[in-house]
């Protein structure tokens, strides 16, 4: 199957990146080296494009019912300019998408899904919208960037008259940046090193970068490609879809009890409210490895007896600790923090323990 190209596909060539196949979309994994780019985003300033990201516009008296159904997380908690981590379960209480739901006004909503559930999550939403809420999908007129570090705001405040400091964490703003005009600014991100997204009609998304990279010269930015977008989320125990949850892993067993509100009825919330009563016979835990070894997907998790009790959904070697960490799903007796449990790696049994997340904290 051919990869579908982002807008900037030849930008990135020609900045040297390598470019691998990833949702279905030829996308830079690196332009540099991995742990390069990741420091560049934790100590200074970093861009990634990630324009394969999926965006649904929500319009209609109706839409916030509509929202209220599919999703686990209550979004008529939000308010104008405000953004929600939530996500949409099927009919089993297993996760169909994590997504972002912003609240354009009381009528219009915005959901940001992942590129490589675009197709899946509009025909869900669409089965489910027996209301006649109006949906467009805007997914491939939109280009998004992230624009993360400790420098972001600095180098963005230069391209808009709006005061970026104001912008609290999960709120966003429609307004001019570089002089294009309705650009969504958004103070969420991917990567727990603070900074803004910013969402971009794909007809002026060169001139943005462009904009971009000329008012961070004097910080050195960086492009960022998806390599040191996986470690950085990975430091901060962020979920990533088809890894870490999916069709088949639900909200409470992934750790995502606190958008799964029982105060409203969603889809497969009774089934979920019943998995709560009774108990959970797994849940996804974060690990850090005594030794050398370096975690990787599918490995097994074993206990001190050599019996197979999970698996590693997530594991690499983090670039700020310089040891291998990882997210992976256990039995429940194995699951509370400190517990010493076994990757196998290689088939050797390396010794991990069982930690509180984030695993890297600013400042430690």
């Amino acid at each position: 199957m051919d990869l579908q190209k982002i807008p900037l596909n030849d930008l990135h060539e020609s900045l040297g990146a390598k470019m691998v196949g990833f949702a279905g979309y030829a996308m830079p994994v690196r332009y540099s080296s991995d742990k390069a780019e990741h420091l560049a985003v934790r100590q200074n300033v970093g861009v990634f494009d990630v324009s394969h990201m999926g965006e649904f516009l929500l319009k209609g008296e109706k839409a916030l019912e509509l929202i209220q159904r599919i999703c686990t997380n209550d979004a008529s908690k939000l308010t104008d300019g405000k953004a929600q981590y939530s996500c949409m379960t099927n009919e089993q209480g297993g996760i169909i998408d994590d997504l972002l739901v912003y609240r354009i006004s009381q009528t219009e909503y915005m959901l940001v899904v992942n590129a490589s559930n675009i197709e899946k999550d509009w025909n869900w939403i669409q089965k489910c919208n027996t209301e006649g809420v109006d949906m467009h999908n805007i997914s491939a007129e939109t280009c998004l960037f992230a624009v993360q570090g400790p420098n972001a705001v600095k180098v963005l405040q230069k391209l808009t008259s709006t005061d970026l400091s104001q912008i609290p964490y999960y709120s966003f703003k429609k307004d001019t940046m570089a002089g294009i005009k309705n650009v969504i600014i958004s103070a969420t991100g991917y990567t727990g090193a603070g900074g803004f997204e910013l969402y971009v009609h794909k007809d002026f998304a060169q001139a943005l970068w462009e904009a971009i990279f000329q008012a961070g010269k004097e910080f050195d930015i960086q492009p960022i490609g998806l390599g040191a977008r996986d470690t950085l989320r990975l430091e901060m125990g962020y979920c990533l879809y088809g890894n870490d949850i999916d069709d088949t892993t639900s909200p409470l067993e992934a750790g995502l009890g606190w958008i799964t509100k029982f105060t409203k009825h969603f889809t497969a919330s009774d089934v979920l409210q019943k998995q709560k009563q009774e108990g959970l016979q797994r849940k996804l835990v974060a690990f850090r490895m005594e030794g050398k070894g370096i975690p990787r997907k599918d490995y097994p998790i074993a206990n001190a007896n050599g019996e197979i009790i999970g698996k590693v959904t997530s594991g690499t070697i983090s670039p700020m600790l310089n040891v291998g960490i990882g997210l992976g799903y256990v039995q429940i007796p194995y699951s509370n923090l400190e517990t010493e449990i076994y990757i196998h790696i290689r088939n050797q049994a390396e010794k991990a323990k069982v930690v509180k997340l984030p695993f890297y904290e600013k400042g430690v």
